[in-house]
């Protein structure tokens, strides 16, 4: 008889947290990210609990950042380092000091945070970033991308393992419905805190969310969009590996260091797709990593570049942070796009 499905309200179970943070396993150190809010605090619960159960693995530590932009935050943060240290745990907290922007307030604050706990993680010997990112996150990003014309690359949601920064991002819960982490937290005796920001509607998210609401009810739900999301990272796995294996077949020597030369000719007999790709993945890794190149420009560039080949014409054409060359006979070359000289006085 089959086992059944555990109540969306319950709280992890013990083979459930095995299983979910399995990913542990190989780091010497980990930092998590707790805010304090319900997803966050099962986080923290659930990692103490697996530390527990497993007996060994990474050191964990526990960081709450103060963004200062409101004077509930300190107590908030001295709470989640009480907490911690009632779980085991080693805690900190990391401020967001210096001028806030006017506009962009939610991307400055999420960039802070992401800096404040890589030199954080660094200065601990940790090799990766736990966050509490859960099903309706996933489901809300894919919504967002969908919104913003985002193609199968954006629609793949977040990973649950990637890397930034040279440290390991991972994302155990992306299946995990946001009601089943705070039942955890509640489980082990916690009040989470409400962050007023979450329901501010000058923030897209927020705004995202409460369409989402209204999708839930016509059958869009968050299981779905986080099902669709996975469906398209095993779409962008395929992509990947055709795109790679394109490069090998037409890759040629550069004859400058940090650059890529390929046979654009070959290009010309492949799907335009796989070109999209391989054009995307060589600027992704030779351009400005602080820049994203929208899907419409990629599609664009991929688009003039088969052109240019195709009719033995020549291009230069600039697009996040590289410059990408095509020569008469169809030699392509993807290089960082030189550094601007500053004018002369």
């Amino acid at each position: 008889m089959p086992a059944a499905e555990p109540v969306a309200e319950a709280p992890l179970d013990d083979d459930e947290i095995q299983d979910l943070l399995s990913s542990f396993h190989g780091h010497p150190a980990l930092v998590l990210a707790v805010s304090g809010g319900p997803d966050s605090l099962g986080l923290m619960v659930a990692a103490a609990r697996w530390r527990a159960l497993v007996g060994e693995g990474p050191v964990l530590h526990v960081a709450s950042v103060d963004h200062g932009l409101r004077p509930e935050a300190a107590g908030e943060c001295a709470m989640v380092v009480k907490t911690a240290g009632r779980l085991g745990l080693p805690a900190a907290v990391l401020a967001w000091d210096g001028d806030k922007p006017a506009t962009g307030l939610q991307e400055a604050a999420r960039d802070a945070r992401h800096r404040l706990l890589v030199t954080h993680a660094r200065a601990k010997g940790a090799t990766g970033i736990v966050l509490a990112h859960h099903r309706e996150d996933q489901a809300e990003t894919v919504l967002m991308r969908l919104v913003r014309g985002s193609g199968p690359l954006g629609l793949k949601g977040m990973a649950a393992t990637a890397e930034r920064d040279g440290l390991a991002l991972l994302r155990p819960f992306l299946f995990v419905p946001k009601a089943r982490l705070a039942a955890t937290a509640r489980a082990a005796g916690l009040t989470p805190v409400h962050d007023p920001s979450n329901d501010d509607p000058r923030f897209t998210r927020v705004r995202i969310r409460r369409l989402f609401r209204d999708l839930a009810g016509e059958g869009l739900d968050a299981e779905r969009l986080a099902i669709l999301a996975g469906r398209m990272q095993m779409l962008d796995a395929a992509g990947a590996h055709h795109a790679a294996r394109l490069a090998e077949a037409t890759m040629q020597p550069a004859g400058t260091q940090g650059a890529q030369a390929y046979d654009g000719l070959a290009w010309l007999e492949a799907p335009f797709v796989d070109v999209l790709r391989l054009l995307a993945d060589t600027i992704a890794t030779l351009g400005d990593p602080e820049v994203d190149a929208r899907l419409e420009a990629l599609e664009a560039l991929t688009g003039e570049v088969l052109m240019a080949i195709a009719g033995g014409e020549a291009l230069r054409r600039n697009l996040q942070g590289a410059l990408v060359s095509v020569s008469p006979q169809g030699r392509v070359i993807v290089a960082r796009e030189p550094a601007r000289r500053s004018p002369r006085k």
